[in-house]
Parts: structure tokens; C-alpha cells; sequence
């Protein structure tokens, strides 16, 4: 394709150097030093946003929403092909999924970083760089919309979950496999995912928490969720989206104070449905709760923040989440 990839950098650990008085890992490295690190003489034009330095795990609000806008405003350029933000693993399945659900282009979006720190001689650093922006380059990447490339795989952003702490291989698509490769330097896609409709980009992401259950949960998290001005909870259920009758209690108690709540579940494979009762999924139901599909409970949280922060009410975001 013609035109120029834009490398969005914000820090993560293919960024990182330990820092030489305590040894900590800490965002060190620039954009500009990250091309350098390509040594790719025949990669495509080029051009860099060193938009910030910091871990994914503060990637976050305000500066998530700002790198989403950033991402956007680069897409809607006629000399851009597509876009490459470097970022850090944690939360790189959040941040991708949230460029997604608000990018208006079929201009491809490719997140990708490492897990191993700039300075080590086997960082991976360099390997995804030069494979996301294959792909960002890609002439059969335009309108599926932002994905991560990781470890010569791609994966699309609704799809995608951090699987391993450590491991080279950090992401997978649970459920469903990879959306295709990158091999010796050419790009394969295997499967087209389905794009939803772009939301509209609020002036701010809406306070949204995510409790995770566990045998014997009670309501204490839904309780104190609502009391600090939650405006919707995120219910990771066990199974098929199951709770137990505390928690019902709170569910219920939630929806009463106008706040919305939402269950998933925490396996990585498998739809939630209302089915059991006696504090199931289906005593969730009755007490008000929605249910999210096969959407993991981060990227719900997400999926709430936008819609809810554009006025846009739980039940019609998740019609086409």
C-alpha cells in the first residue's frame, strides 16, 4: 500500500531499561531509539508520536481515551496507511479493544510490545515491531480494525486476552485462535472477524468497576461499588455467569440506585447465560442483571465506560457488543 505507517509509542516493557539505582524496570527507551533497534533498511515510511513513557498497568482514563483520540486523528490522514502503537503488555487486551470500539476508519490498527526489557539480548522487542508494522502495511488489513501482533501471531482486539505473565507467546484468542500470521516476513490473514459500529468518543470515560467472584462472595464489593459512585459494576461470575444469593442481594440493591450491572464470566472460553437458580445466573437475571455474551469481563468494563460516558445506556451498548 502506499503512504506512510504512523509508531504511536507509549512506553511498556519494549521501552523499558532497568534503571541503574534500583534496578527497576522503567520506561527509558524513545520512538526514535525503538526504529533504530529495527536495523530494518527496507522497512516502509515511517513516522513517529512519542505520545508518552509509562507501564500499561497506568495506561489508563484520561490517557487512554487521549491515545484513542491520537489514533484516530492519525487514521483520518490521507498519506497515513495505517497506525502502530507500541504499548505495554498488561493492559494491551483494554487498550486495544478501546481504539476499536472508537476508531472511524477501515485504516488498520496494530498494538504490539514485548516482554522482555530493551536492554536484554533476546528482547522481542524489535521481532513484533517489525511484524506489526508488516501488518499495519498490509494491503488485506484494512477494515478489521485494531489488533494486536505478538509473537507472529494477530489477534483481533474483541477477541484478545494477556495468557501468560511471561512468556514470549502472551496472547492468545481464547475460543477462537489466531486471526492469522506473520511468517518470515509475510503477513497471512485466516479469518475475517465481525467489526462492530464505532461508538461515539465521550468527553470522558464513565467510572466502572469489575468484581471478580469466588466461592463465598457476598455483596460488600457491589455495595461499596455503588457507594463511591460507580455508574455501572461488572459482575466476573463463575461458570455460566453465577453468583450466589448475596450477591443477588446486591445485584438487586444496585439496580434499584440506577446502576447497571453486568455479568461475564472468568473462564476464557464460553458465553454466560441466565440459567441456574438458588444464586445463579438466572437469579441475576431476575434481579436485574444484563448479561455480556462471550465478552470478557475488561473489555466490558470498557465497552461500559464509552457507552455510559456518551449517555449511552448498558442494555443498548451490549445489542452490539
Amino acid at each position: 500500500m502506499d503512504g506512510m505507517v504512523v509508531m504511536v509509542s507509549t512506553g511498556g516493557t519494549i521501552a523499558m531499561r532497568p534503571d541503574p539505582e534500583t534496578g527497576k524496570l522503567v520506561p527509558a527507551v524513545s520512538g526514535e531509539e525503538l526504529v533504530e533497534m529495527l536495523d530494518w533498511p527496507g522497512a516502509p515510511p515511517l513516522e513517529l508520536d512519542d505520545f508518552a513513557r509509562v507501564p500499561s498497568f497506568d495506561m489508563h482514563g484520561a490517557l487512554a481515551l487521549s491515545l484513542a483520540r491520537r489514533v484516530r486523528e492519525h487514521a483520518a490522514r490521507d498519506d497515513v496507511t495505517g497506525i502502530v502503537v507500541t504499548h505495554g503488555t498488561d493492559t494491551m487486551e483494554e487498550t486495544v479493544y478501546l481504539v476499536d470500539r472508537l476508531l472511524d476508519s477501515e485504516k488498520p490498527v496494530v498494538l504490539t510490545g514485548a516482554q522482555r526489557g530493551a536492554d536484554e539480548p533476546d528482547t522481542d522487542g524489535p521481532r513484533n515491531l517489525r511484524d506489526a508494522i508488516r501488518v499495519a502495511a498490509s494491503d488485506e488489513a484494512p477494515g478489521r480494525g485494531a489488533m494486536i501482533v505478538f509473537a507472529g501471531e494477530i489477534h483481533p482486539a474483541r477477541e484478545v486476552r494477556k495468557v501468560h505473565t511471561s512468556a514470549v507467546r502472551a496472547f492468545a484468542s481464547p475460543g477462537y485462535g489466531a486471526a492469522g500470521h506473520v511468517d518470515a516476513g509475510r503477513v497471512t490473514f485466516r479469518r475475517q472477524p465481525e467489526r462492530r459500529s464505532p461508538l461515539p468518543v465521550p468527553d470522558e470515560l464513565a467510572p466502572v468497576d469489575l468484581i471478580r467472584l469466588h466461592a463465598g462472595s457476598d455483596a460488600r464489593f457491589l455495595r461499596t461499588a455503588v457507594e463511591s459512585g460507580a455508574r455501572a459494576i461488572v459482575l466476573e461470575g463463575t461458570g455460566r455467569g453465577n453468583a450466589n444469593e448475596q450477591v443477588v442481594e446486591g445485584v438487586r440493591e444496585a439496580v434499584a440506585a440506577s446502576v447497571a450491572v453486568v455479568v461475564c464470566s472468568r473462564c476464557l472460553e464460553g458465553r454466560v447465560e441466565p440459567v441456574y437458580g438458588r444464586g445463579g445466573g438466572r437469579d441475576l437475571a431476575d434481579a436485574g442483571a444484563l448479561f455480556a455474551g462471550d465478552l470478557a469481563g475488561p473489555k466490558v468494563r470498557v465497552l461500559l465506560q464509552i457507552a455510559l460516558g456518551s449517555e449511552i445506556d448498558a442494555a443498548s451498548a451490549l445489542e452490539a457488543a
